[in-house]
């Protein structure tokens, strides 16, 4: 067999930034590489594993680009009304300190949302709430808690009276809010999850994985949680044959852990 210079491509980016090519779906993956070699003037897979191979700050504006950063406050207005108004009720019924998951959470908008309903709820309770991303840099962001107005459009004026202040860069995510959120560095396809969780939220992030690794994200999303917790996934994704892996559609785009009858 001839040398083939995409599948070397491939396995030089596995080995240098960690991101596994193959779990991505073709037409977006090949799109978000072309628009980068184009944008750095590369002209071949081959001349652009060189310098991935060579320049650390190509590898990490590799990681950054090629991970899909868009996310603000309360996405899906009326689904996170339901969050609040039917399954967190349900959740803190059933235990009062809760444990929840933001999943590929890029700017962190979507674990503080989560975090200012949680407030909101139940003021004085001790919930965790788990940010992870595989990109560092977002995560960063995320850390800062400032955001432009652009992402605070289904914000309402209490709630950005109540939980931000004013910032030279827009507006910044109050300090008791922040705390109640942990942001660590995560790679869905690759890493080990949390367990015990009652609530994991995954927006609008394994849409680019291919079926496969799809499937085995969901799988592993059911086993992190315990049982009757809830995960929360975006208005465009949903899980074919959710009862095979322990799940159940309680809503459009919630689901249930089955539990032991």
């Amino acid at each position: 067999m001839g040398f083939n210079e995409f599948d070397y491509f491939r396995y030089k980016v596995s080995a240098l930034t960690g991101v596994d090519l193959n779990s991505y779906k073709g037409p977006l993956m090949e799109r978000r590489l072309k628009t980068l070699m184009t944008r750095l003037g590369i002209d071949s897979y081959l001349a652009y594993a060189r310098l991935l191979e060579q320049d650390d700050a190509r590898r990490e504006e590799f990681k950054s680009w090629f991970t899909i950063n868009v996310s603000e406050f309360f996405r899906n207005p009326d689904k996170f009304e339901e969050l609040q108004n039917v399954f967190i009720p349900y959740l803190l019924k059933r235990s009062p300190s809760l444990k929840v998951w933001s999943a590929g959470t890029s700017n962190g908008s979507e674990a503080y949302s989560v975090a200012i309903i949680l407030k909101e709820t139940t003021p004085f309770g001790r919930h965790q709430v788990l940010a992870t991303d595989v990109d560092k840099e977002i995560l960063e962001v995320a850390r800062l808690g400032v955001y432009k107005e652009r992402d605070l459009v289904n914000v309402s004026p209490e709630r950005l009276k109540t939980f931000f202040e004013p910032h030279p860069d827009g507006y910044r995510v109050r300090e008791s809010i922040r705390r109640m959120v942990t942001l660590r560095q995560q790679d869905l396809l690759k890493d080990e999850f949390e367990t015990n969780l009652d609530l994991i939220l995954c927006r609008n992030v394994v849409i680019y994985f291919t079926e496969p690794a799809k499937n085995e994200v969901f799988q592993k999303f059911s086993r992190s949680l315990k049982p009757g917790g809830i995960l929360f996934v975006g208005a465009t994704e949903s899980i074919i044959n959710p009862s095979q892996i322990g799940l159940e559609i309680v809503s459009p785009f919630f689901y249930r852990k089955i539990e032991d009858r």
